[in-house]
């Protein structure tokens, strides 16, 4: 071994790393990238009579600096925080919209009984009895209102929810491709890792892991991703996207499904249950749908509903001023009924009623009606508590409902959706717009004309106010659209305080993360400068070499 040859193997591995070193400062900022090191090693020694003469060096590989479990953990942290941050951005919208009490709901219900105070006192006063109407009118169009930017949030879950999807099936398609790269580049050259591509590729991963949680595996140096309970997404070469549709059970919920090979090539979409996904974007928006939205909407409803029963009872038992009794103050909506998709098709749909009498035995849950070949079976929806109803030949009673079969032929595993109070504040209006129709008059004593005599109607209906008409007889109106406020405020201040807890996890681990497999400047300058002088010093063995070479020529001549 001369020394050229020393020098040659000296400045190929100083090339290499600083050529290694500038691909680390270039790369500082890219996303993903980890920090790359040329690996060397001796090349051996020569043997001779004054003993083992060394080789030199050489480059044996180039290594990244990368640990699988503080990637992971980076990972699942941003996960998790990105499912905290999607639900955070929803649920605050809908905190605004309960939580103002100056031209809210709450002031509405405040202004619409201090007017039926206002007529107990002058039951006569025509101009006291159309306040009253406007103030009602005014109530009805705030939960109209309120119920309308529901509806029009769920729209934009909805959009949310499909260009998710369609972004986890764009990252599954470019992890695959990364897939293949990885393996013609270990099949070119199966000694050495292809770091730049394998870097990328857990970018990807970790980023497709922020819109939906995800389980990774390798196998064969290709990535195999599933989600939910073990659903393969990505495996071998195969790439099974996600779809949305509307739900077969509520068309208006967009459904994620996965999908499974078919016959000719095709797939078949199967729709997966929302508590399945959890994590990610997807899992913020799809537990925001279950835990607030669906919740605060049927809450609605059921303090819309609660106003328009209760009053129309009580109105019903006064006199209006021509001494007819009262009819209905306020319309409102009915129990919505929706048939599976997937029903026989003689199934038919039951007829769904409020039981008169029984506004406080009406719950904020939707329910599931299932036949089983024999027996319809009802089950709370997402309480997922069963209910047995009352029968009364092909009527059901429970929960302040009445479920009328007849005339259905069902088959066995056809369902339905029973939604009672989702569509109540949609549809409440005021039914009386004349003034002299308000039945403020009680019973009329004897000789005195029934509807100027009193206003004991009025007092009566103005003490509903207080009085315990929801929730089996436990909770007034103020006190449930107020419950209904302290929910959405404590899930939006948990959520709060869960992400500010998560954003400093993210915090430590990137910086955990960042320690093995980050790119420090300082350090990679300081490596040019040693790498450089390496270099120069090679050279000098080369031109050293090249002297003692001269000398020996001169010595001949």
């Amino acid at each position: 071994m001369n020394l050229e040859n020393l020098g040659k193997a000296g400045l190929l591995v100083a090339q290499n790393r600083l050529q290694t070193a500038g691909h680390n400062i270039n790369n500082a900022a890219t996303a993903g990238y980890s920090r790359q090191t040329v690996l060397s090693e001796t090349a051996g020694a020569m043997s001779t009579s004054a003993g083992w003469i060394g080789r030199g060096v050489q480059a044996v590989s180039v290594q990244r600096s990368y640990d699988n479990f503080l990637q992971n953990q980076l990972a699942t942290s941003l996960m998790r925080g990105a499912a905290l941050k999607a639900y955070g951005d929803q649920i605050s919208q809908i905190n605004n919209l309960v939580a103002d009490r100056t031209v809210g709901i709450s002031p509405a219900i405040q202004k619409f009984f201090d007017s039926l105070d206002a007529v107990a006192s002058a039951p006569a006063d025509v101009a006291a009895r159309q306040e009253l109407i406007g103030q009602a009118n005014s109530l009805a169009a705030q939960l109209r209102d309120a119920n309308a930017f529901i509806d029009n949030q769920r729209i934009n879950v909805n959009t949310q929810i499909d260009t998710t999807v369609s972004q986890i099936n764009s990252y599954l398609d470019r992890i695959q491709d990364l897939n293949r790269q990885i393996t013609t580049a270990k099949a070119t050259n199966p000694s050495q890792p292809p770091n730049d591509l394998l870097d990328q590729r857990d970018q990807l991963v970790s980023e497709l892991g922020q819109l939906i949680d995800i389980k990774t595996y390798v196998q064969e140096d290709r990535v195999n991703i599933t989600v939910g309970n073990g659903q393969t997404v990505l495996g071998g070469d195969s790439v099974f996207h996600l779809e949305t549709h509307p739900s077969k059970a509520d068309p208006s919920r967009t459904a994620v499904s996965f999908t499974v090979p078919g016959p000719g090539g095709t797939t078949i979409p199967v729709e997966m249950s929302d508590t399945l996904i959890t994590g990610g974007k997807l899992g913020g928006l799809l537990t925001f749908r279950t835990d607030v939205l669906d919740s605060t909407q049927n809450d609605l409803g059921r303090i819309a509903l609660g106003i328009s029963v209760a009053i129309n009872e009580q109105h019903a038992q006064g006199y209006d001023l021509s001494g007819t009794l009262g009819g209905d103050f306020f319309t409102v909506g009915t129990p919505k009924v929706i048939g599976n998709e997937n029903n026989s098709a003689a199934a038919g749909t039951p007829a769904a009623t409020y039981v008169p009498g029984d506004l406080s035995k009406i719950t904020n849950q939707d329910y599931r009606i299932q036949f089983d070949g024999t027996n319809y079976t009802i089950t709370r929806v997402p309480e997922g508590t069963a209910v047995t109803p009352t029968a009364a030949g092909t009527t059901l009673s429970f929960d302040g409902l009445e479920i009328d079969t007849a005339g259905m032929t069902p088959a066995a595993g056809d369902s339905w959706l029973i939604q009672p109070t989702r569509n109540a504040a949609a549809a409440m209006t005021v039914a009386i717009t004349d003034p002299d129709k308000v039945a403020a008059a009680g019973e009329a004593s004897p000789g005195v004309g029934a509807g100027t005599a009193n206003g004991d109607n009025a007092l009566e209906l103005a003490a509903l106010r207080s009085k315990k008409v929801l929730a089996n007889g436990s909770m007034g109106l103020n006190e449930g659209y107020s419950k209904l406020v302290n929910n959405v405020a404590v899930k939006t201040q948990a959520n709060t305080t869960a992400q500010k807890a998560q954003e400093s996890l993210i915090s430590q681990n990137f910086s955990a993360q960042q320690a093995v497999s980050g790119v420090n400047l300082d350090e990679e300058y300081i490596n040019l400068q040693q790498f450089q002088e390496q270099y120069r010093a090679a050279a000098r063995l080369i031109d050293t070499a090249s002297t003692l070479f001269d000398t020996l020529l001169a010595l001949r001549s």
